[in-house]
């Protein structure tokens, strides 16, 4: 039987805007690392697509695989794993399994026989329905049953990702200043400037190859510094930034998917940044509600609480905000958004917005286009033909 992997958005996983707009859930940072490549590692196998909404076919980014085409029969001895399980990385599955659950409910099936693409094109089929009479064996993880979980797990997900991560890796032996007791890892080719404070008294930190961190800047743990990003003064705290991105000013229990910038000041709390987003100057995030209670958050379906005190702004991909906007606790700024002259957003910006208030005008196709490809040219960047494609019919959806 062929030995192959797919990641499977599901109907919930689908409606995780804003950025199931332009990528797959697969495709999210959960913690220190992508979803995709978690559920590579621990199937010990390059996963050969995803399954996702139909606007996502021509999805195209770095590693990833394409998305399954419409005729694909997905061949018996597959594994189909559910994009919303954020499996833990020191898990593995054992070739002599065919069915697997996280929490009790199934997480990822290997196929007994061969099935149709058509099967998951809603979202509705469940795992659990494909999977084979066998007992299911049962691996560690964490469901993501809203897209604010991937800020509301951050901190034990990053203890437990740092921890699995940082002992293969080659580090720095140069003395650092270190407060607390958990580890400080720094990968060899990483710059570290005088006058850095890591801070591991509440968990571990990783500083990632390539990576730079500017004198007077203070890491608190846990958190994760990817590849070739660069810190450029202030607080970073409990925090995933991912690849290739700059961050100045304060930020903290957040995520950077990755290719993005806040570069300067103003500070970003419990918030989620997708690819390709800039934070303009004085951006600030509020995450706390005046009245301390639960924060409702906009998705697809309309307003659902979240059931977290503190929740930030979600910025999809190629989002962009001018100097000054200050945002409201739980905004959604949509794909392709660009808000910007020092009027609060509302909680719902919807994707290729523009202009300095409501209503927004639409940011147009070959504009926006343009931008984008100038934005990914700066960091060495192409966007191809079928980004461009993508990219092009997510705006037709969303503003015609």
């Amino acid at each position: 039987m062929t030995t192959t992997l797919y990641l499977y958005d599901d109907e919930r996983a689908r409606a995780f805007e804003p950025f199931t707009v332009t990528r797959p859930v697969s495709e999210l940072r959960a913690g220190a690392e992508i979803i995709r490549r978690r559920w590579e590692r621990v199937a010990n196998r390059t996963a050969e697509g995803f399954i996702a909404g139909d606007h996502l076919t021509d999805f195209e980014e770095f590693d990833a695989p394409a998305a399954a085409s419409h005729d694909t029969v997905i061949p018996a001895g597959a594994i189909i794993a559910n994009a919303r399980c954020v499996v833990a990385l020191d898990e593995h599955l054992a070739s002599r399994n065919s069915v697997w659950s996280c929490g009790g409910i199934v997480c990822a099936i290997r196929l007994g026989q061969p099935v149709h693409l058509a099967d998951f094109r809603d979202g509705a089929t469940s795992l659990a329905a494909l999977a084979d009479t066998a007992v299911p064996v049962e691996v560690r993880g964490r469901w993501l049953e809203g897209v604010w979980d991937l800020i509301g797990q951050l901190t034990p997900q990053l203890t437990d990702d740092i921890a699995l991560i940082s002992p293969s890796l080659q580090a720095l032996k140069h003395t650092r200043d270190v407060i607390g007791d958990h580890s400080v890892v720094v990968e060899e080719t990483a710059t570290v400037e005088p006058y850095v404070v890591f801070d591991a008294s509440a968990g571990p930190i990783l500083v990632r190859r390539g990576s730079t961190i500017s004198a007077f800047t203070r890491i608190v743990g846990p958190c994760y510094i990817g590849e070739e990003v660069t810190i450029v003064g202030d607080r970073v705290a409990n925090c995933s930034i991912g690849e290739v991105s700059k961050i100045r000013g304060e930020i903290s229990s957040s995520i950077v998917l990755g290719h993005s910038n806040k570069g300067h000041t103003g500070f970003v709390g419990h918030s989620y940044l997708g690819r390709w987003v800039n934070l303009g100057a004085g951006t600030t995030t509020s995450n706390l509600k005046n009245t301390y209670g639960t924060v409702q958050f906009w998705t697809p379906s309309g307003l659902r609480d979240s059931k977290q005190q503190f929740l930030g702004t979600f910025f999809g991909d190629h989002a962009k905000t001018g100097i000054g906007t200050m945002l409201n606790t739980g905004t959604v700024i949509g794909t392709g958004a660009n808000v910007y002259g020092g009027v609060m957003p509302p909680k719902y910006v919807a994707p290729f917005s523009w202009g300095d208030g409501e209503p927004y005008e639409t940011f147009a196709a070959e504009k926006f286009l343009e931008v984008a490809e100038r934005v990914m040219g700066r960091r060495h960047v192409i966007l191809s033909d079928r980004q461009r494609k993508q990219l092009a019919n997510a705006h037709a959806k969303h503003r015609s």
